[in-house]
């Protein structure tokens, strides 16, 4: 990341980053919560639904599931092995390649993803202008070269 230490960001655009920011948030905290009560950790909701998403002719490896989670592989395994306790998923060898597994959602992870994503799309369904107008000038704002010189 470069430093422009005489460059200045907009007081406009200082609030339209921080109300992104804040709704954001917002609706994380809110799927910590709905998880949660559900007896489920945030990152199995989102591992389950990395899973349920994975791409026509992509396998859900967990080479791939640590590069959608942003996780260490070793961190993966250990997440993929909390949600198989859990019920969520189950890990199937790879006919292709006998030295992996790949991990697929068993009936109550699909159940706990429908019921969660539904949760979820309703909650952001009111913070959806907000976010959309804040991207919208953020994009505008980069666009013009965000920070001024003072």
């Amino acid at each position: 990341m470069s430093h422009i230490s005489d460059a200045k960001v907009p007081q406009a655009e200082l609030r339209t980053l921080a109300e992104f920011r804040y709704q954001l948030r917002r609706f994380l905290s809110f799927s910590e919560i709905a998880t949660e009560q559900r007896g489920i950790a945030t990152q199995q909701y989102q591992l389950i639904q990395v899973i349920a998403a994975v791409p026509e002719g992509q396998r859900a490896s967990i080479s791939y599931l640590a590069e959608r989670m942003v996780l260490r592989h070793n961190s993966t395994v250990e997440l993929v092995d909390r949600a198989e306790r859990a019920g969520l998923v189950r890990r199937e060898p790879d006919e292709n390649d006998l030295r992996r597994s790949l991990v697929r959602l068993t009936p109550q992870g699909e159940r706990t993803l429908q019921d969660l994503a539904l949760e979820h799309l309703n909650d952001l369904a009111p913070r959806c202008d907000h976010l959309i107008r804040a991207l919208q000038e953020l994009q505008r704002a980069s666009k013009n070269g965000g920070a001024t010189a003072e």
